[in-house]
């Protein structure tokens, strides 16, 4: 019986995690917001929602589940939809001899545990799970829901012929359908905390695939009748011309999901069986990191310290594409500002916004360039100058001159190595004394895919891992395996690597005299700069991510 049943607050003060006078407080405070009491302790930070379910699961005699270590059953999953399982924070797993195992977070709810067996049809058999663990598992589980359905009711409704016609009579954003669909991939790519969304259209069928973490997956299939009302409403968004299908073009939508804003750039590229999307999600809402956390090591945050005390001159963040590039760029760029400083930026586009910063919007058609944007920097007496990217000599020149007449200039450069930047600005057509008197360091980058903390397994280094390491046999490293934490990837989250060249007066001898970027590298390297491989190497050997992985982000 429930009045036989020992209190929450005595099981909690019994097993030592909160005190007498803690539970009054929480007490008083669950009067005072109408809250259970459970709900009271985790929001004064007296216990953790695992400790409450588990805390739960010894009052009521009830197994304790928890679905992040658990291959839930989707057939079972779905026995209820989606708003039932949010609705009463349940998450079906399992079956039991016809009976239904259920992760429930408020077993007082006896209203959820019967409009389950309502719908099911089943017996219940009640587990207890933390509420975060089960509305990960409804994102996970129930991921694909809403797009299929949409998926379906444009294949009932929708062929190309129809939607043409449609578009003659200005129907097109009223297709409830397509305006589920494309919000329902947005917000699938946000949830899976995707950088980018590729929409790619094929014979038959068109794939809809997402990056995370560096690598793409495939998330749905649309059908090919129905892609013409997909492609339209993005087109529609991104405010781009719908009738264009013949050349690239360039967008931009900007929305709001769960309070936070999305900037997300859009880039059409014609193919042979259509138009296919790719779809950059810029969250501006992210925080930015202290440096601390970027992985840098202790020599390298004491040359970045001075790069940072410099008056004048130019630091370069390198590396290609989804390197991280710009979270690093930005994060020396919060150092710089103080209301001692004129700070000013040109950006395409602006992703982070600053408090006493004065940050430019690249707008190319309006005729606002990197370069030109820069010239005007420099009428606004600047002291700190941050360019998005150097991308042509004539962004380059400026940049360099700016740097050599008193300015510090912060910026980014798609190249392999922190010494290939050096030779890309001389090839731009930058002079080689100009580039050697302006450069103040460069910082180079990558991401390396950091294992699944939770299935990674270890195993003795092979005969070429060890020789390419330069360990000894029976050293250990770790491989991925996979499990529901990681989606089976076997990863989970990124590090960055770097190594960073400081310009020396030995650099700048090797720079004027015409160096080889391999020359400068390794002029660089015996004056102590850690090179991406060595950095990677440490990685690995730590038991953070794997070989294979290594092997995937720096040259070996």
């Amino acid at each position: 019986m429930l009045t036989d049943r020992k209190r929450l607050g005595d099981i909690l003060i019994d097993s030592g995690d909160i005190t007498s006078d803690q539970l009054q407080d929480a007490i008083q405070y669950q009067k005072e917001h109408f809250l259970k009491l459970g709900e009271a302790l985790v929001k004064l930070n007296y216990v953790t929602k695992e400790q409450i379910a588990k805390t739960l699961s010894i009052q009521f005699k009830l197994p304790l589940i928890d679905l992040m270590d658990t291959n839930v059953d989707r057939s079972v999953a779905k026995l209820i939809p989606q708003n039932v399982a949010k609705k009463y924070n349940v998450m079906p797993f399992g079956m039991e001899d016809g009976v239904v195992c259920m992760a429930i977070s408020n077993p007082f709810d006896l209203h959820a545990i019967d409009d389950v067996h309502f719908i099911t049809k089943k017996s219940i058999k009640p587990f207890i799970s933390d509420e975060d663990s089960i509305n990960w598992a409804i994102d996970k589980y129930y991921v694909d829901e809403s797009s299929q359905k949409a998926i379906e009711e444009l294949k009932k409704e929708f062929s190309i012929q129809s939607f043409d016609d449609q578009l003659d009579e200005g129907d097109e954003i009223t297709n409830a359908p397509t305006v589920r669909l494309v919000k329902s991939i947005i917000n699938q790519a946000i949830d899976l905390s995707a950088s980018d969304i590729h929409i790619e259209p094929f014979e038959s069928e068109v794939y809809v695939r997402v990056r995370v973490d560096g690598v793409l997956t495939k998330i749905m299939n649309i059908p090919k009748t129905s892609y013409s009302g997909v492609l339209t409403r993005f087109k529609i968004l991104a405010e781009i011309n719908i009738a264009e299908q013949r050349v690239p073009q360039d967008g931009r939508i900007e929305t709001e999901i769960d309070g936070r804003a999305y900037d997300i750039r859009v880039s059409t590229l014609p193919t042979v069986f259509g138009e296919k999307l790719v779809l950059r999600i810029l969250n501006r809402g992210n925080q930015l990191l202290d440096r601390s956390k970027l992985g840098f090591t202790k020599h390298e945050d004491g040359l970045i310290d001075k790069f940072q005390r410099s008056p004048y001159g130019i630091v370069l963040i390198s590396g290609p594409t989804g390197s991280g590039k710009t979270t690093t760029l930005y994060t020396l760029l919060k150092e710089q500002n103080d209301v001692s400083q004129n700070v000013v930026t040109v950006e395409d586009p602006v992703e982070y916004m600053f408090d006493g910063i004065n940050q430019v919007q690249v707008n190319t058609k309006a005729g606002l360039t990197f370069a030109r944007g820069l010239r005007s920097i420099l009428r606004q007496d600047p002291d700190v100058i941050m360019i998005g990217e150097i991308r042509d000599e004539e962004t380059a020149e400026i940049a360099v001159r700016s740097a050599i007449t008193g300015h510090m200039v912060l910026s980014t450069i798609h190249t392999n190595d922190a010494a290939t930047s050096i030779t890309r600005l001389v090839d731009m057509g930058i002079p080689a004394f100009l580039v050697a008197e302006g450069l103040v360091g460069v910082i180079a980058q990558r991401l390396m895919r950091t294992l699944c903390p939770h299935c990674k397994r270890p195993y003795d280094a092979k005969p070429f891992e060890m020789e390419v390491l330069g360990v000894e046999p029976g050293t250990k490293l770790f491989s991925a395996r996979g499990c529901t934490r990681c989606n089976d990837t076997g990863y989970q989250g990124r590090i960055a690597i770097h190594e960073v060249l400081e310009i020396t007066e030995t650099l700048k001898k090797a720079i004027i005299t015409g160096q080889s970027s391999e020359e400068i590298k390794n002029i660089a390297v015996e004056s102590g700069m850690a090179t991406l491989f060595a950095n990677a190497k440490d990685v690995v050997l730590r038991g953070d991510s794997s070989f294979d992985e290594m092997t995937k982000t720096v040259f070996v």
